[in-house]
């Protein structure tokens, strides 16, 4: 059983280990952590916010040699953080790799944004009054950040807010989520290695009642927080005058038309609705299934599914692991007993053993059913039929959430329509909302949230701007 430290002000500190993180495969203690308290973040703020001008100073080539420091020791402790993600999480080793890979990539891309972010000479003279003006801006650190991020990812989500903070020059302060913490304290670890000013980093796990001043502190000048819409919108109304990004919720659709290719959207369909046992709020939650090509999705989906290997995350062969607690496993699957009880047919899975959840197909559930209206977070998904793609859009956008789409098609005309109507942060073309690249705008609207991920949209949101106007005397 390894103990590890939080950061604070780059530096490793123990003063307890009253935070235990569990296998969550076995259900044992893994892992010690200490935990911060209250005044611990207050110390950290303080830290970020004294070393903020020397962070802001730095040359882009020396936060450019940063990242690209973690991207080699991340390289040399590639099985290390795969497996501590497959114990921490509950992570399918694929997935594990996977996720490794993806952390490794959003870092190089920092690394290579880092040396381009610039600003733009502007012509003032629109009219006779700006005649010698002359106009530019820059972009500047927006000063100390306050992250705050989620169990699923709990390296990559991680990365996509430190990378482009190092990338613009903003120190931050971390609070990684409780159940999931040892990938974000390695990332600390190897921080901790490089020439970052004192102050330029802290990752604090706490307690949520003690975590209130990640945003409500007004030192700090950013709040990104990924996580659940009741919360993440509850932070926002509480965050004062602080610029706020979430990352949020999603109940993510995906349509099948009548002209795909069956047996691959199927196969990606197994792998969106399922890949990390459907815990990713882009996971495929409905999927919405032209009525000519039903029986044969269904029939083909419900085989595939079955033969999904569930078990020991450890294990090559797992597909299927065990969601991040009983409790939540137990949630999903009264979701599931309400459908069923309210009229819904089970085509596969369904059954529970502690936190894990078999992969569950259902069809015919009202649409007013729970896990057709909220997030799953789980595996499990919804089939349905359409036969006029326009009504299909429709149902797409009928819901609360809006973060990625589906579609299957290859009409290239109602592939421009989708794109045009749906209510999404992004819409995927040939394949499952489950798709993302490390680098793309990433993110939604409506209760899916605020602002966008992906390096260099992050960075704009971590930068101001600031603009030099000069007059040149007429004579």
């Amino acid at each position: 059983m390894k103990t590890y430290p939080f950061y604070l002000a780059n530096k490793p500190k123990a003063p307890n280990r009253d935070l235990k993180v569990t296998d969550k495969f076995s259900g044992s203690t893994a892992y010690n952590v200490a935990i911060a308290d209250k005044e611990t973040i207050d110390t950290a703020i303080t830290a970020a916010v004294k070393a903020a001008p020397l962070c802001a100073a730095m040359p882009p080539y020396e936060r450019q040699e940063i990242l690209n420091h973690c991207v080699t020791r991340f390289t040399d402790r590639f099985d290390d953080l795969a497996m501590t993600l497959c114990v921490e999480a509950g992570k399918p080793i694929r997935d594990a790799r996977g996720e490794v890979t993806r952390l490794i990539d959003t870092f190089r891309i920092a690394a290579e944004e880092s040396v381009r972010m610039s600003g733009e000479v502007m012509n003032l003279e629109i009219s006779p009054r700006a005649k010698g003006y002359r106009g530019m801006f820059k972009r500047v650190p927006i000063g100390p950040c306050s992250f705050i991020a989620p169990f699923n990812f709990p390296l990559n989500l991680v990365a996509h807010k430190v990378a482009p903070a190092i990338a613009v020059g903003c120190p931050f302060v971390l609070k990684p989520a409780s159940r999931t913490p040892i990938g974000a304290i390695i990332i600390g670890e190897i921080l901790a290695e490089t020439d970052l000013p004192t102050g330029a980093f802290s990752i604090l796990p706490c307690h949520r009642d003690g975590a209130d001043l990640f945003t409500t502190d007004d030192r700090l000048k950013l709040l990104s927080f990924t996580g659940s819409p009741d919360v993440g919108w509850k932070l926002k109304a509480d965050a004062g005058k602080k610029k706020v990004v979430l990352e949020l919720g999603g109940n993510a659709a995906c349509i099948v038309d009548q002209d795909a290719d069956i047996e691959d959207a199927v196969e990606r369909l197994v792998f969106g609705s399922f890949y990390q046992s459907g815990q990713s709020c882009i996971g495929v939650q409905r999927i919405i299934i032209h009525d000519s090509i039903y029986d044969e999705v269904k029939e083909r989906l419900t085989q595939k599914t079955r033969a999904l290997v569930a078990g020991d995350p450890r294990k090559e062969e797992t597909f299927i692991g065990p969601m991040i607690s009983i409790s939540e496993a137990k949630r999903l699957e009264s979701w599931i007993n309400e459908a069923i009880e309210s009229g819904a047919t089970m085509l596969c899975g369904g059954k529970r053993r502690d936190a894990m959840l078999d992969a569950t197909l259902l069809e015919n559930v009202p649409k007013d059913q729970t896990v057709c209206t909220h997030e799953a977070f789980g595996p499990v998904a919804i089939l349905s039929r359409f036969t006029d793609f326009d009504q299909a859009l429709k149902e797409v956008n009928d819901s609360t959430f809006g973060l990625q789409a589906g579609i299957f098609t290859r009409d290239l005309y109602k592939a421009q329509k989708a794109w045009d109507e749906l209510d999404v942060g992004g819409v995927i073309i040939g394949d499952v909302p489950s798709w993302r690249v490390d680098n793309m705008p990433y993110g939604g609207v409506k209760d899916s949230g605020l602002g966008r991920e992906g390096i260099r949209f992050a960075m704009e949101d971590m930068t101001e701007i600031r603009n030099l106007v000069i007059r040149t005397p007429q004579s």
